[in-house]
């Protein structure tokens, strides 16, 4: 087999990886690259690799870094099929469109700066003739993909829908498996129920996002929320939390009902300001089997874990512009969670040089990102081009990351010390990923590689 990357390998961002067997080529997700402009809008109009010689798309969940050009295969001609599990393609289905107004508004932008047509990466066009090639297969059901490949779908416990991607196979007469990582989510974590734990193959394409770095423990969440909130509250500020739509936005949600419910925070009001939030938001409502006991309990004792006293999910724009008039505390969540696009521009333009306020960070921030400057606590920062004062509060809630921490993926990777050829780390920045190598060596496995963008890899 050969296994080449044409994203995410030395990043986190635009995961593409290419698995060829027996004259097969099937493609494991399709990333949209994110970063400066002008790398970004260079690699993802640009395919690096010909969609009309795919057997098939696997598809390990709907984040857009993982699925946003999709619609580009369409757009040039691709017939195949798009595998994935039923709750990632009802989020595809309206993330895709979401990501069609984007580029279409991005294109509008450009067009006008540079007084010059710019075409749009792509279109609700093209995301709707890709939506047709979807198939989706429930967990734990193998299924054919490709003559003598099969695929089965393992829960990866990152985000609803999320999957571990297996692939049996047999190669010069020797059954082979292959195991796709996808992103591997935390144990215990809310609403979704723990990562597969896997037992052995014959090699493995690995994430590495949080190599070099721990979780807070998720039990220490709603004391460390409510301490937050209750002091933003005091000094009469807002909490403006900047939400990845799928996943950060529902957990943030049910947090604050575990809290209401135990009287631990005052009540005020709070806005889910983003339309594909509200939506995606809906979806987890239709797909109640993938959450864990502990919700399901809830579930029986207060009904919708998304339902609060005083909240209002809010579609409309007029009704998104009238909450910058509010001069009171509240909780305001609000796309996109790196803050590189969408409503959240317009609260933290309106909010971050008040010190009352509170700059709520609860999702990973790539390199040069509005959100990643936050974090850094940078003194000012640029918002639509203009110089702002960061003088609101940072707070950086690390323990409702979806990514399994160092000690989590290493206690994943070292199961196949005796067992794998080769383990292949990917979606990890350099520094993560040098330092989970080392921690996997450090275990006695002697078989970890770091893959090279592009380079193939025989195994």
């Amino acid at each position: 087999m050969r296994i080449t990357s044409f994203g995410a390998a030395g990043g986190v961002t635009g995961s593409k990886h290419l698995l060829e067997v027996n004259g097969h080529k099937i493609l494991f997700d399709c990333g949209m690259f994110q970063g400066p402009r002008k790398e970004m809008a260079d690699r993802n109009r640009t395919l690096p690799f010909d969609p009309n010689e795919l057997d098939a798309v696997v598809l390990s969940h709907a984040h857009i870094d993982h699925s946003g050009i999709l619609p580009m295969l369409a757009r040039h001609g691709f017939e195949g099929r798009v595998f994935t599990t039923p709750a990632t393609r009802d989020l595809c289905s309206i993330m895709l469109l979401d990501s069609a107004k984007i580029q279409e508004k991005d294109a509008q932008w450009l067009s006008k700066k540079h007084q010059s047509f710019v075409p749009p990466l792509y279109t609700d066009v093209d995301v709707r003739a890709v939506m047709r090639r979807f198939i989706s297969i429930p967990y734990d059901i193998k299924f054919e993909i490709a003559s003598g490949v099969h695929i089965t779908f393992k829960d990866a416990g990152h985000v609803l829908g999320s999957a571990m991607l297996l692939a049996e196979f047999e190669e010069n007469g020797k059954r082979r498996r292959f195991i796709y990582s996808g992103d591997i989510g935390r144990k215990n974590m809310p609403i979704l129920k723990d990562p597969w734990e896997p037992e052995d193959a014959d090699a493995v394409v690995m994430e590495s996002t949080y190599g070099n770095r721990e979780h807070k423990p998720i039990e220490t969440l709603d004391a460390d929320l409510a301490e937050t909130i209750n002091r933003t509250h005091d000094r009469g500020g807002k909490l403006i939390v900047p939400t990845f739509a799928l996943e950060r936005a529902q957990e943030f949600i049910y947090a604050l009902k575990r809290l209401e419910m135990g009287n631990r925070i005052p009540e005020m009001p709070v806005y889910v300001d983003s339309p594909l939030t509200v939506n995606v938001t809906e979806v987890f409502r239709l797909h109640a089997d993938s959450f864990d006991d502990n919700i399901r309990e809830l579930m029986e004792e207060s009904g919708d874990p998304f339902q609060l006293r005083h909240i209002e999910y809010i579609r409309d724009v007029r009704a998104s512009m009238k909450l910058n008039a509010i001069d009171r505390p509240c909780i305001i969540l609000s796309a996109s969670g790196m803050c590189e696009f969408g409503r959240i521009l317009h609260h933290l333009r309106n909010n971050v040089e008040d010190q009352r306020n509170t700059i709520c960070i609860i999702g990973f921030q790539a390199k040069n990102t509005l959100g990643r400057r936050i974090v850094e606590r940078q003194s000012e920062i640029r918002i639509f081009g203009l110089k702002h004062r960061l003088l609101a509060e940072v707070k950086i809630f690390n323990a409702l990351s979806a990514h399994a921490g160092r000690t989590e993926l290493i206690e994943f990777g070292k199961r196949f010390k005796d067992r794998a050829e080769k383990l292949l780390l990917v979606h990890g920045e350099p520094e993560a990923l040098s330092a989970l190598k080392d921690g996997l060596e450090a275990e006695g496995c002697t078989n970890i590689a770091v893959q090279e963008e592009a380079q193939p890899f025989e195994v």
